[in-house]
C-alpha cells in the first residue's frame, strides 16, 4: 500500500478522528472506503456505457419508430 500526504484544517482533522474512533475505525480506513468509492462510481459507470454500447449492436426495432407511450409502457 503506498502513502500520500493530505492537507486539510488541523480541527477538521480533529474532528474527523474523533468520529471514526466513536465508529471503532480510522480516519485512513475510512479514507481508503471513500477513495474506493470515488474511483468506483467512475468503472461503473464506464461499464454501464460499454453494456450500452454492446447492445445497441444487437437489438432492433425492425425500422419502427415507438411512440412514447409505448417506450414508457411496463
Amino acid at each position: 500500500m503506498k502513502n500520500i500526504t493530505l492537507s486539510a484544517d488541523e480541527n477538521l482533522i480533529a474532528d474527523a478522528r474523533r468520529r471514526a474512533a466513536a465508529e471503532n475505525t480510522t480516519l485512513n480506513a475510512q479514507f481508503r472506503l471513500w477513495l474506493e468509492g470515488y474511483v468506483g462510481r467512475e468503472r461503473q459507470a464506464a461499464k454501464a456505457m460499454e453494456t450500452v454500447r454492446e447492445l445497441q449492436g444487437k437489438l432492433r426495432t425492425g425500422g419502427r419508430k415507438f411512440t412514447r407511450e409505448e417506450m414508457n409502457e411496463r
